[in-house]
């Protein structure tokens, strides 16, 4: 995804403007391809486009206009192997090969990795997988995130594919940033701009009584990075409310109470239904989100079902994110930038 200076478009607080919506229209127009907007701030589906069979110049200038204009889209009925998916994920970036993957992700394809929700954690660190969720999410905002949001340089995108899916339930729910940010109050906005906040890996994980191995993996592979609470987006221009219920530890400059409270605001500003979009999966379908201007929650309803939820991603390398004042986000352990 290409990178544009940040310091050209700071003063873009727009999101979702009459420019974008003419880009992405005049490019589906040229490629052949429909994009079918799903909901107001956010989300559409791309109709007329066979990722199996590779897409053309034009068709891929499309689908990347329509990713920075509605921040997440969906492909149905897609025919993709393992191999298709990492060539299409080509076309628009560098994927990320991850150094640690789960049993189920295929050995001959480093750059996917494969969740599989009830088998992604049972037994691993001696507790089933909803008992994981329950530590791990037990606020209705904490299972909001983007991917790997506590490196320096998170993803730039996503892309996922559902092999396996429950006949109802597990649906995934994204959220538009740059919309949460441009409906903040301008003295809300004007704030916000000058913070920066701590990404942890493992905040707010409530531990076991005595040993927990999980606890000790955080300790191992701890994550950190102090990122500017507003980001500009590198290819748009837009500024996005860089927060989200997962990974975000301490507002830097602020009090626990001051901190708490604000974060507390700009998720549930964030989360707010308006700026969201629900995907209800099917075998065969494709999401391909902007990691940069959204966060996501996965779904937390398919543990009672005894459905399998395969799932297929690969991600796309991100740069590190920069402020409006043009400061760039600072590593405190375990990231470095364009090193996995």
């Amino acid at each position: 995804m290409t990178t544009r200076s940040a310091n050209d478009t700071a003063t873009d607080t727009t999101t979702g403007g009459t420019g974008a919506n003419d880009t992405a229209e005049r490019a589906a127009a040229a490629a052949g391809i429909e994009v079918r907007p799903v909901a107001g701030h956010i989300g559409a589906e791309i109709h007329g486009a066979d990722l199996a069979a590779g897409l053309d110049a034009a068709q891929v200038a499309a689908v990347r206009a329509a990713v920075l204009r509605w921040k997440v889209v969906f492909f149905r009925d897609q025919r993709l192997d393992h191999a298709g998916h990492v060539a299409f994920a080509r076309l628009f970036g560098e994927p990320v090969v991850l150094p640690r993957r789960g049993k189920a992700s295929p050995a001959a394809f480093p750059e996917i990795e494969t969740t599989a929700d009830r088998l992604e954690l049972g037994g691993r660190f001696g507790m089933e997988h909803e008992e994981w969720l329950r530590r791990r999410r037990h606020t209705l905002l904490r299972g909001w995130h983007c991917d790997h949001g506590a490196r320096v340089d998170p993803p730039a995108a996503t892309i996922l594919r559902a092999e396996t899916v429950p006949p109802y339930g597990g649906d995934t729910t994204w959220a538009n940033l740059a919309a949460a940010y441009a409906g903040l109050s301008a003295p809300l906005r004007g704030f916000v701009d000058t913070l920066r906040a701590e990404h942890r890996l493992g905040v707010g994980y409530q531990p076991r009584p005595g040993d927990d191995a999980y606890v000790r993996h955080l300790l191992e592979h701890q994550t950190a990075t102090v990122h500017p609470l507003v980001r500009v987006h590198p290819e748009t221009g837009e500024r996005v409310l860089f927060v989200n219920g997962y990974y975000v530890e301490q507002i830097t400059g602020l009090s626990r109470p001051e901190s708490a409270a604000i974060l507390q605001l700009l998720v549930e500003q964030a989360t707010r239904p308006e700026y969201t979009v629900r995907f209800r999966w099917e075998p065969g379908s494709v999401a391909f989100w902007d990691n940069r201007a959204t966060i996501h929650l996965a779904p937390g309803d398919t543990a009672h079902l005894g459905h399998p939820r395969t799932m297929h991603r690969v991600m796309l390398a991100g740069d590190v994110p920069v402020g409006v004042d043009g400061t760039p986000s600072e590593p405190v352990v375990g990231s470095e930038a364009g090193r996995w």
